[in-house]
Formats: structure tokens, C-alpha cells, sequence
């Protein structure tokens, strides 16, 4: 800082003596000498407001005052073929747009200067527009969703709470498959593509989530979850997924995956065995006297001597839990001399079924099968009820 006051000082001193000499304007030498000094106090004011720059302003600014040191020579030689008999104002007019012509270039280049000294970026072309830079978005913060997943549906709720950050990223491969879903004859395949589509859209209009639909393709893959996982490798991020396998999968080729059913499991109110709970009966099971009911997230729920209470709520006692990282299954009894009925069916307002028949996207408590395309794009049957070696299981399996 000493330093700088002493260069400062100088500045001033060199102004201030050479206006003393010249006596420009037909001024005497003390009034030149006091607007020499004055001059020298407004380059110091104007210095002062160029402290915060970066290396490549400075770089900058010295081809500016390059330039402008050009641009007074010419000024000068100008005057001197126009004016041979050269007095004392011109001279210091000539030194007057000697200092001025650098200081516009100094001031321009370090304003303007950034991209002559750096590759054209986005950043560089905001600094030198006054507009600013889009701060850049480090590639591990995205999470790319899985068809299945966008299907699903749930990803759009979490989203809006705020627990997914980063940028969610929809590959071209996902967004084409799910238009084939979305385009198939078939009613129910149809309506699943077209909410992916309309979930997409929902998620867009998410004011603190940013969704990029990303190109990158690997033709040699023919698989679509080998895409994705070749994907998440290029950009060291994670996959969202509900997808069982495509998670055993990825974890083997080392691949970071949010799993939204064992979030949903979780966060799940724990059933024990013994307690009573109310769902309603949305259809038979494939056992003997059995019914099935769903949790509104998907829960499969498989009731003994149930059969004829289809499209009623019941309260049921829970036997056992079947607990698995693809989801959960609650087994429970009916007993009409102990339990009761709600005869009104859907319209209870405590029962904990789901309001829709789940003949798409398997949910949280739903195990996955089939083909690889069925479990991405929910192409599958309502799932089996319980199996055999479940049904004949023992109350408090």
C-alpha cells in the first residue's frame, strides 16, 4: 500500500511539474502548476476505482493502453504537420492526449479486455456484457431418471418437497422409449406413457428444479439400462430408479443409485403383527378365501377369509410382514365375529386402500418380474397375490 501511495504521489508530482514548465493556455506557472496538480488528483480518484481486477483484466487493460498510446502517437503527428511552429499549448496538448489515451485504454481493456485473454466461454462473454455468468453446474450433482421411475410418478412429488437436489437429467434413450409407450395401441400401456409425458412437464414447472435433456448416446449399447449406467459413469452422478435389478446391476459397476422404493420403505409407518388396520377389499385373491387390498403407496395387503368382502372396507388384524429391498407385503386376517365392516365401501374416510386398481407401475411394496421392458415402462399384470408357500405360512411367520 506504501508503495502504491509513493507511485501515486509521483504521478501527481511529474502532472503537477511538467503544467509548471509548459504553462499551458497562457497561464503563469503557479496556475499551471495548481491545474497540473488538479489533473493528477482525478487520474489518482479514477485509479482508485480499478483496484478489484483479475489477471486477465490487467492483461486487458495493458493492451488497451498499448492501443491508446498508438492511438495518441497518431493524434500528436497529426498536430505537428498542422501545427510545424509548435508552441507551448499545443505541447502540452499533446501530452495531455498522450495521458488520456492511455487512460481509456487501460480503462477499456480492462473492462472489455477479458475475452482477447481467455477462450471464448460463457462466463467470459457475460463479464465483458455486463450480463452475469450462469453459474456452472458440476456434472456429479445430476441425477439421471430411469424410465421407470418417470412412469411411476413419485419422483415429481419428492422433487416438489425439495429432498432431490441437482439438475435432473433426462437421457434422449429414456424419452424415446417413453414415447413408444406412449404410442402403443394399447389403452393401458398409452395412458402409462402419456403420464411419464405429462409428469416431465409437471417437474419442468418446478421453480427450484432444472431438468436437461441430454444427447449423449452409446450406439454400441443396445441395452437401455446399460445406457444409463454408462451415462452415470461419464458424468460420476446418480441414477433415480425404482427398478430392482437395474440396482443390483448398477451397484456391480460401481454406480451411485437413488432407489425410490427404499426411500418409500423408509419412510414407512412400521405394521406389526397383531395390530389392526382398515383397507378396502379391491379384489379375490388366487388362494382360497383370500382378498387383496392396496396401501395407498402401493402396499400389497393379502387377506385370509376375505373373499366376500370385495369392494368393502374391513378392519383386518395383521399376521405377518414380508420385508424385502424390492418392496413389502402385509398378510392379515379377516374375522367378521371380532371385525368390522363399512359397508359404504370406497367412501370411509379412514380406510387405507389405494383409490385406483394398481395395473401399472409397480410401487413400493410391489416385487417386480418379468422382462426388462415390462419393469421399465409397467407393462406388467397386477402382481400375484401371494404365493403358495406365503398362504399356508403360519400366522406369525
Amino acid at each position: 500500500m506504501n508503495d502504491l501511495l509513493i507511485i501515486r504521489i509521483l504521478a501527481v508530482a511529474a502532472l503537477t511539474v511538467a503544467a509548471a514548465l509548459q504553462e499551458p493556455f497562457g497561464l503563469n506557472a503557479p496556475v499551471a502548476a495548481a491545474a497540473g496538480a488538479a489533473g493528477g488528483a482525478v487520474l489518482v480518484f479514477l485509479e482508485t476505482r480499478l483496484q478489484k481486477l483479475s489477471l486477465r483484466r490487467l492483461g486487458g487493460g495493458a493492451l488497451g493502453l498499448l492501443g491508446g498510446c498508438l492511438a495518441a502517437l497518431l493524434i500528436t503527428l497529426t498536430l505537428e504537420k498542422a501545427f510545424p511552429l509548435a508552441g507551448p499549448t499545443v505541447r502540452f496538448a499533446e501530452v495531455a492526449i498522450l495521458l488520456a489515451m492511455a487512460f481509456l485504454g487501460v480503462a477499456l481493456g480492462t473492462k472489455r479486455g477479458d475475452p482477447l485473454m481467455m477462450p471464448l466461454t460463457p462466463e467470459a462473454v457475460a463479464a465483458a456484457s455486463d450480463k452475469p455468468a450462469a453459474p456452472a453446474v458440476n456434472k456429479k450433482a445430476y441425477r439421471i431418471l430411469d424410465t421407470s421411475v418417470v412412469i411411476d410418478g413419485r419422483v415429481a412429488d419428492i422433487a416438489e418437497t425439495g429432498f432431490l437436489d441437482g439438475v435432473l437429467v433426462i437421457p434422449q434413450f429414456v424419452l424415446r422409449e417413453l414415447q413408444l409407450v406412449a404410442d402403443s395401441p394399447d389403452s393401458m400401456k398409452r395412458n402409462r406413457g402419456r403420464r411419464g409425458l405429462d409428469l416431465l412437464q409437471r417437474v419442468q414447472n418446478i421453480s427450484d428444479i432444472k431438468v436437461l435433456i441430454v444427447e449423449e448416446d452409446f450406439p454400441h449399447v443396445r441395452d437401455v439400462d446399460m445406457k444409463l449406467i454408462e451415462l452415470a459413469k461419464l458424468y460420476e452422478c446418480k441414477v433415480v430408479t425404482n427398478d430392482f435389478n437395474l440396482n443390483k446391476v448398477a451397484q456391480l459397476h460401481k454406480v451411485a443409485v437413488l432407489n425410490i422404493n427404499e426411500l418409500a420403505n423408509a419412510l414407512k409407518p412400521v405394521v406389526l403383527p397383531g395390530e389392526t388396520m382398515k383397507v378396502f377389499i379391491l379384489k379375490e385373491g388366487k388362494e382360497y378365501n383370500q382378498g387383496v387390498a392396496y396401501l395407498d403407496d402401493g402396499t400389497m395387503v393379502v387377506v385370509d377369509n376375505a373373499r366376500r368382502m370385495v369392494s368393502k372396507t374391513i378392519e383386518v388384524a395383521v399376521t405377518s410382514v414380508l420385508q424385502t429391498t424390492a418392496g413389502k407385503m402385509i398378510f392379515g386376517r379377516f374375522d367378521e365375529r371380532i371385525h368390522t365392516v363399512d359397508k359404504a365401501g370406497g367412501t370411509h374416510p379412514d380406510r387405507h386402500e389405494s383409490k385406483t386398481p394398481h395395473t401399472g407401475t409397480p410401487h413400493a411394496g410391489t416385487p417386480q418380474s418379468g422382462t426388462q421392458h415390462e419393469r421399465r415402462t409397467g407393462e406388467t399384470h397386477p402382481m400375484p397375490d401371494q404365493p403358495a408357500s406365503a398362504a399356508t405360512a403360519p400366522p406369525n411367520a
